[in-house]
């Protein structure tokens, strides 16, 4: 019994939500962000939580199809992945923030062990990014 609350324990712990952050430079104030869909991502609502919360902070946003972003200086790409257990959720997403091609912004959100035995990898994609992309804009 010991060991069987030892493991459980252990897989929980294992379970913890990762956030790592490379925030924008203070000194940069984009206006607008144009984002490049990426087709491959099945998080149904990933792409209008990221504008929303983008947008909330007063900046416009835009989406661009792969290689053409426009007059855009700034443009951000993502991802985000998808596990099951009795259900999906997500459990992996990358922003990338760039400034005339080059990177100037990351934030990584990741559930160690895909979430395991915690309750916290049902949340919503809105819950999960938020605070990602407000650490990410210095917010």
């Amino acid at each position: 019994m010991k060991r069987i609350v030892i493991l459980l324990s252990l897989t929980a712990l294992s379970a913890c939500t990762s956030i790592q952050v490379e925030p924008l430079p203070v000194s940069m104030k984009p206006e607008k962000i144009c984002i490049e869909r990426n087709p491959k991502v099945i998080v149904g609502d990933f792409l209008t939580v990221v504008r929303n919360r983008i947008e909330f902070h007063g900046i416009d946003t835009e989406v661009y199809e792969r290689g053409d972003h426009g007059n855009c200086d700034f443009t951000m790409t993502y991802t985000a992945l998808k596990n099951w257990d009795l259900g999906t959720y997500m459990h992996h997403a990358e922003l990338r923030l760039e400034y005339n091609g080059r990177k100037i912004g990351y934030a990584e959100y990741h559930l160690n062990g895909k979430g395991g035995l915690s309750l916290s990898k049902w949340q919503s994609t809105k819950s999960k990014m938020e605070p990602v992309v407000d650490r990410l804009l210095g917010k």
